[in-house]
């Protein structure tokens, strides 16, 4: 009883009245960055999708919060890395959804580089997935059910790495997937775009910061010393 008791503590973390963790360490698979899921008038979009492990915990995680798979609009890939780009392509053929990236690390992930994308780095490799919105400049906007999304691209960690920001409960939510890095040449990371990025983020005054490897931070204070500590 305790097994299955803790199995429904864990399959979905709630973070505002809309956004939610369903996957990532101990949510789907362990190799996973962390999966968030917004959700508004019967429309859904996913950030990032581990790396395919544990598709099918992540898809139950992701009913739990009463989401109907038909009604994820989109998946947001922050970048190209295989913990947060494995997952794409079943998730796509299960839900119907458009695959969004920046245009910057989307020619790794539709190539397969499995260098670029990390993916050797779990032992295995890369295999190509189509993007279907290449995001071109510093930021596009976009729509799910009432929220807005804005979509800002972010390089250092890799070259199209890119966050997201929406407004829920009256907040500012940051889904900062990669802000910690790391920096690496087989990466193609870029100190200096980094650091710049990094100040950006500052910019932003977020209230909730979703990253994709350290969990999630709240209140102003606590993201924006989050953030400074890499810079």
């Amino acid at each position: 009883m305790q097994k299955i008791k803790n199995l429904l503590i864990y399959s979905m973390m709630k973070i505002t009245s809309n956004i939610y963790q369903v996957g990532g360490s101990g949510l789907s698979d362990s190799s996973d960055a962390a999966v968030y899921l917004l959700t508004s008038n019967n429309e859904a979009a996913l950030i990032d999708s581990g790396t395919g492990k544990n598709v099918n915990r992540l898809i139950e995680n992701i009913k739990s919060a009463g989401v109907n798979l038909q009604g994820i609009k989109y998946l947001f890939l922050t970048h190209c890395h295989f913990d947060h780009t494995g997952g794409a392509q079943k998730i796509r053929e299960l839900t119907g959804c458009t695959v969004v990236a920046h245009e910057f690390d989307a020619l790794y992930i539709e190539r397969g580089d499995s260098e670029t994308t990390a993916a050797s780095w779990y032992g295995t490799v890369m295999a190509p997935v189509k993007i279907d919105i290449k995001v071109k400049g510093n930021s596009k906007d976009f729509k799910v059910g009432g929220v807005d999304l804005h979509f800002y691209h972010t390089p250092g960690h890799s070259p199209g790495s890119s966050v997201i920001t929406a407004k829920s409960d009256g907040l500012t939510v940051l889904f900062g997937q990669d802000v910690h890095g790391p920096l690496d040449n087989a990466l193609r990371s870029n100190l200096q775009d980094y650091k710049a990025s990094l100040a950006f983020l500052l910019t932003l005054e977020a209230d909730i910061l979703c990253e994709g490897h350290f969990g999630v931070f709240k209140g102003k204070q606590k993201v924006n010393k989050f953030i400074e500590s890499y810079l």
